[in-house]
């Protein structure tokens, strides 16, 4: 860990086999126990005690209590709370990355990444109090008024994945309290700490209210469902992939309550190489784009389309590239690619290379898999059929298609069921913005990479990777709920 001095003034944060419910830090009262492991060295890092669903009941019941004096604070004092955060994460930098690598297998690289997004975010939802706002709309009923508010939703339930845990968390928890509401927050298994218990303290240590956050670390056979299904939330977050996220649009809509919902699922990032494009650049994005964090991103490049006439060059550039990366140790700073986050993900990744291999692809690099080490490995003679161009990856698996031209290219970018992120290359400005409106995705990126994601810009997908949208003004919709008031100021005369 750094020995900067910002950092070294604060003890490390503690009290991580514990739920944080209604304010406070208790025991979980269920027989199961999380052990939460490190993927790179499978040290256990700590054993919690999971929570009972009458726990997860206990956690609703406070966020309402707490939700509803919240929502009556002013906008400065929330906005204050958040700039709070903010202060707490730059004094925690350090062993919040600490943790991301310990816990999540992140590289030095994406956790610095990864801790930034969750501050910009955090920065952002400070404005959001002073920016939500209603209106007023004239009425063709003669001494009316027609007002709209914006009001809190009330308690928002999240459910955050593994991958980008501290961020894909604070994206949903920081401007749904921002604006007024309460969050219940179930963390995945493989990451209770960076995608819950660490935020938890984090917002504690700025002085959020008690109930108003409130981390429930359960089985799924437990709380999994009852977490969607319970009375209180009026609207359910998840990130995650897309056969459970449409099991919980079902939950959602299928009970005595017809919830609201955003869901954030899987992608099949295409990466579209024309052939007037900047290869060495093109090479260089599509490296970063798709190791980045192993390739556990749903934005993580999942294809890389390159036009026939300079397909060989791409490849052997792109082939020579990949070979100079590190891999191993995901704390050394020149390590680009570190550990799956599972022993379940390698047995996927492992049965992957097998069916590429069976299906035709060609593979022109690999390595030996080591632990939950997985290196890089490159197939080509990939074809759009193929289950490697048809199924996410999440891995660091990579097959390069050879698309006969421009319009080839978009053909195969979007033969596919998701549409989450995509990128395309090209020195042609009017081109690559003609090409990038014609892929069916909730984002395109052009001489960029798929992996982006700015706090004041639409993040979401098209198809099977979702709905709804995060951050910017998007966001304010989502946590939100409107309310239509009109106020009849003089006697209407009715028609009986």
């Amino acid at each position: 860990m750094s020995t900067d001095t910002k950092n070294t003034q604060k003890s490390a944060y503690s009290d991580f086999h514990l739920q944080y419910i209604a304010g406070t830090w208790q025991q979980g009262k269920d027989d199961s126990v999380n052990t939460d492991v490190d993927p790179y060295n499978g040290d256990t890092l700590v054993e919690i005690k999971q929570a009972t669903s009458k726990q997860l009941d206990e956690a609703y019941q406070a966020a309402n209590a707490a939700q509803k004096e919240w929502a009556q604070k002013t906008p400065a004092e929330r906005a204050s709370l958040m700039y709070n955060v903010v202060n707490v994460l730059d004094q925690r930098q350090d062993e919040i990355v600490d943790w991301l690598i310990k816990e999540s297998g992140s590289t030095r690289i994406k956790a610095m990444v990864e801790f930034g997004s969750a501050r910009a975010i955090t920065l952002e939802a400070a404005s959001f109090p002073n920016r939500v706002h209603g209106e007023i709309r004239a009425s063709n009923t003669p001494g009316k008024e027609n007002f709209v508010y914006r009001e809190p939703i009330g308690v928002v339930a999240v459910i955050s994945p593994w991958n980008f845990p501290l961020h894909l968390t604070q994206r949903s928890i920081a401007p749904a309290l921002a604006l007024g509401n309460a969050v219940v927050l179930k963390p995945a298994s493989d990451t209770p700490i960076t995608g819950g218990l660490l935020l938890a303290k984090v917002f504690e240590e700025a002085g959020l209210p008690k109930g108003l956050l409130n981390v429930v670390v359960g089985a799924g056979s437990e709380i999994g469902d009852a977490i969607v299904t319970h009375d209180i939330p009026s609207f359910v977050s998840f990130t995650g992939s897309t056969s459970v996220g449409k099991h919980i649009g079902e939950l959602a809509n299928g009970g005595d309550y017809i919830k609201q919902v955003a869901l954030e699922l899987g992608g099949n990032s295409p990466f579209v190489v024309l052939k007037d494009a900047d290869i060495e650049q093109a090479v260089k994005a599509a490296a970063f784009g798709k190791f980045l964090h192993q390739g556990q991103i749903c934005l993580a490049i999942n294809r890389i389309i390159v036009e026939d006439e300079i397909y060989d060059d791409f490849v052997e550039r792109f082939l020579a590239h990949v070979k100079t990366l590190n891999v191993g140790d995901p704390d050394k700073q020149d390590t680009a690619v570190g550990p799956i986050i599972n022993e379940k993900q390698v047995k996927s990744l492992k049965e992957k290379i097998a069916k590429a291999q069976e299906e035709g692809a060609k593979m022109i690099l690999s390595g030996e898999i080591k632990g939950q080490v997985v290196p890089p490995h490159i197939f080509t003679e990939v074809t759009r059929e193929m289950d490697l161009s048809r199924n996410e990856v999440f891995g660091p698996l990579v097959g390069i298609i050879r698309a006969k031209d421009e319009d080839d290219a978009l053909s195969i970018a979007n033969d596919s069921m998701y549409g989450l992120s995509s990128a395309v290359f090209t020195a042609d400005m009017q081109k690559g913005l003609r090409f990038a409106r014609g892929i069916r995705a909730g984002m395109t990126h052009i001489n960029d990479i798929s992996v982006n994601d700015e706090s004041n810009m639409p993040f979401g997908g098209e198809k099977n990777s979702g709905i709804g949208r995060f951050n910017g003004e998007w966001i304010l919709e989502e946590f939100t709920r409107t309310h239509w008031i009109s106020m009849q100021n003089e006697p209407r005369q009715y028609p009986f």
